[in-house]
């Protein structure tokens, strides 16, 4: 008798979805935005994430959990970039739609795709701005760099490089953050894209040097974190910080001046749209399309700020409080 094969119903879809961690408000959003878009498509999601930004190996695991359950479809937002790609692999191999979220994987195409901010563009449009509140002072600037985490995963590469671009500083390997020779950059340190982290590496580099005045931000949890360490000697008030991210408690920290201004990102739409994507996959085997000239699927930046500079395109700290996380 010859068996027919009969394409899957949403009541037999599983996915998953692994996050970096569990704790950054960016992935409690971003797992809201799946939970609610799985819940009204009637697929069983499962959520794993790992126990801190960089945790590779717990998210080794949760792809070998997703593949031994028979799960359609995998979103991932990657601590590392290129160690996870063999784990991916293996579960493309086994037949999962694998969908990056907001962290590129490297290569690229190892995942089928990503849907993401343009990253390069979030840092770009924070150092146009940066340098651009400046004024003729941009060309005598000191600047501290935040990133996120060593193994510089293609975000935090994407991120640095963007800002510096925007700011006007020549990029030595676009690749990789850290190997700029202008002499405005005091220097980067990690943070692991926490507050504690920003707090440590804010120290670092003013103990490298105390007259730091611009500081780029991974993210903004990183920005909390450098703002309590320019309090702490007093220097708040006159230190640009930007950042990335554009969640509900950043666009707050802009509002209050803790943050000068942030490219905001949806990561609540990333997750949404990426489990549509597990669905019409596990339907008849589409796959998504990345965004026209691109190569992954754009789910958008916009600068918040409430001190627009002219050719820099922004919105309102009202409309990012609207939009935050959306």
């Amino acid at each position: 008798m010859m068996a027919i094969a009969v394409p899957a119903t949403a009541a037999d879809v599983a996915a998953c979805l692994i996050t970096k961690t569990d704790t950054n408000p960016f992935f409690v959003k971003m797992k809201e935005g799946a939970e609610a878009k799985a819940k009204e498509l009637g697929i069983s999601l499962k959520s794993y994430a790992g126990k801190v930004d960089g945790d590779n190996e717990t998210q080794v695991a949760a792809i070998e959990t997703c593949i031994a359950d028979g799960a359609k479809g995998i979103l991932l937002t990657a601590s590392s970039t290129s160690a996870i790609v063999p784990s991916v692999q293996k579960a493309r191999e086994a037949g999962l739609l694998v969908i990056a979220l907001d962290t590129p994987l490297e290569p690229i195409d190892s995942a089928d795709m990503t849907f993401a901010t343009d990253n390069f563009l979030a840092g770009e449009l924070i150092g146009k701005w940066a340098a651009a509140s400046l004024g003729d002072k941009a060309a005598d600037a000191k600047i501290a760099m935040l990133d996120l985490d060593v193994s510089q995963p293609s975000v935090d590469v994407l991120r640095d490089q963007g800002f510096l671009q925007g700011f006007g500083i020549d990029l030595g390997d676009p690749n990789k953050w850290g190997d700029e020779t202008d002499p405005r950059i005091v220097g980067n340190d990690v943070t692991q894209g926490n507050e504690e982290g920003g707090r440590k590496a804010m120290e670092n580099l003013l103990a490298r040097d105390p007259d730091i005045n611009v500081v780029y931000t991974i993210n903004e949890p990183a920005a909390a974190g450098a703002y309590e360490a320019l309090k702490a000697i007093g220097r708040e008030k006159d230190v640009l910080i930007v950042s990335v991210d554009g969640g509900c408690p950043g666009v707050a920290n802009v509002a209050d001046g803790v943050i000068g201004a942030t490219s905001q990102q949806y990561p609540l739409l990333m997750a949404s749209k990426g489990i549509e994507a597990i669905a019409a996959w596990a339907k008849d085997g589409t796959k998504p399309a990345a965004s026209d000239g691109k190569s992954f699927f754009d789910t958008g930046v916009a600068l918040v700020t409430d001190k627009p500079i002219d050719g820099v395109s922004s919105t309102s700290v009202e409309d990012g409080k609207k939009l935050c996380w959306g």
